[in-house]
């Protein structure tokens, strides 16, 4: 059994994998040590990459998920996936300074730590050639994050770490697994004092491919904050499809006022009309917001999506007009009965959001894109073993 798993969470990465390898057999010479790379099944091939290199070295392992993505359900995934004592999580892009590993495994076994962190934000540490803008999020991020966390951590936005397996044990099942920022994830989600230390280290210049990062993660990190604050009484992702739904509740307005008043549209032909443009609305901002990780993209694949959503709130609008009209038939006043259904309707509405519209139909997208990359594959390969042959 391996003392070290070094888990790393890849998307695209196919140009860096090879020399993260070179450089991790380098510096962890005297470790009995393996690397699983967990890929969300990348376009550019990356998993193929690294079951190439598995050949040759016997310590690669790769992890490719279909349908799934996000950087620290990856890395939870990884780590389950493992044997060893003793977890680190790093970045495939060659940014994070490998060769302090060792002082990591060092640090954790000898000093009895659950965690040691790899910092940016203490004495000898850096962020490198970080922009100011990125610098300013990184520190405002650190503030927000004392909100869920007692633990004062220099650097929580790190993605740079090393855990024992008993601390992972301890808190996985309270993971929220939003987001990119597990590190934040996993001591949030500890209920007593974690036992840390952290290294110094300098962010490296990305060499190959381009940074994940954008304004979904800052979102992300935002909705992570949410889910330790609100979780265990209302799950985020509902939260998030309520307020897609009242922003949809201003567009149908709106737009009933502009076809009545302005269009002189006769009123059910207009609130037809709205219905329709409401429904449209909240199934785009629902893809780009409430479900982003199954985000449905490709022009059949939304259309698809669009009208299995455009069903089940039909079916939703039927079971809001049921449930209102016997509740009010019970005697409830019109606003009570009314309010009732509204509520009725979203949970209906959310359910077959959630296991209709946004999970079979991407998991179908999912597995068809990676037959599809797997006949390229093959096709690449005969033409390859052709050439050789001519």
């Amino acid at each position: 059994m391996q003392t070290l798993s070094v888990v790393v969470p890849v998307l695209n990465e196919r140009g860096n994998v090879a020399a993260l390898v070179e450089r991790l057999e380098s510096v962890l010479a005297t470790i009995d040590w393996e690397v699983i790379f967990v890929d969300d099944d990348s376009p550019d091939g990356t998993a193929d990459a690294c079951r190439q290199l598995s050949y040759a070295h016997p310590r690669v392992r790769v992890l490719q998920r279909i349908g799934r993505i996000g950087l620290a359900s990856a890395c939870v995934e990884g780590m389950l996936a493992s044997s060893s004592p003793y977890l680190a999580v790093m970045d495939g892009d060659l940014q994070h300074d490998e060769s302090i590993l060792p002082k990591m495994l060092r640090l954790a076994q000898t000093q009895n730590l659950d965690l040691v962190v790899a910092s940016r934000n203490i004495t000898g540490g850096s962020m490198g050639e970080f922009s100011k803008q990125r610098v300013r999020l990184s520190n405002f991020g650190r503030y927000l994050s004392r909100w869920i966390s007692s633990c004062e951590l220099r650097d929580p936005m790190s993605g740079f770490f090393l855990i024992k397996r008993p601390f992972l044990n301890e808190v996985v099942h309270d993971l929220s697994q939003i987001g990119f920022k597990i590190l934040l994830d996993l001591i949030a989600s500890c209920k007593r004092r974690v036992h840390f230390t952290e290294v110094p280290y300098t962010f490296r210049k990305r060499e190959h491919g381009k940074s994940k990062l954008d304004t979904s993660v800052s979102l992300e990190f935002l909705l992570l904050l949410a889910d330790k604050l609100v979780g265990d009484f209302l799950p985020v992702r509902y939260v998030l499809y309520s307020l897609v739904g009242l922003s949809g509740i201003v567009v149908n307005m709106v737009a009933l006022a502009g076809l009545h008043l302005l269009g002189r549209e006769p009123v059910v032909e207009a609130q037809l009309i709205a219905t329709s443009l409401t429904i449209v609305w909240n199934f785009f901002f629902n893809n780009w917001l409430t479900f982003r990780d199954r985000k449905l993209k490709g022009r059949w694949s939304i259309l698809k999506g669009l009208l299995v959503y455009a069903a089940g709130c039909s079916l939703g609008a039927s079971v809001n007009v049921w449930f209102t009209a016997a509740l009010f038939n019970m005697g409830l006043e019109w606003f009570v009965a009314g309010f009732a259904g509204t509520m009725v309707s979203s949970v209906w509405n959310y359910g077959i959001a959630s296991v209709f519209t946004w999970k079979l139909l991407r998991r179908r997208q999912a597995f068809a894109g990676a037959m599809w990359r797997s006949r390229q594959v093959e096709q690449q390969r005969s033409l390859h073993g052709s050439s050789h042959k001519g």
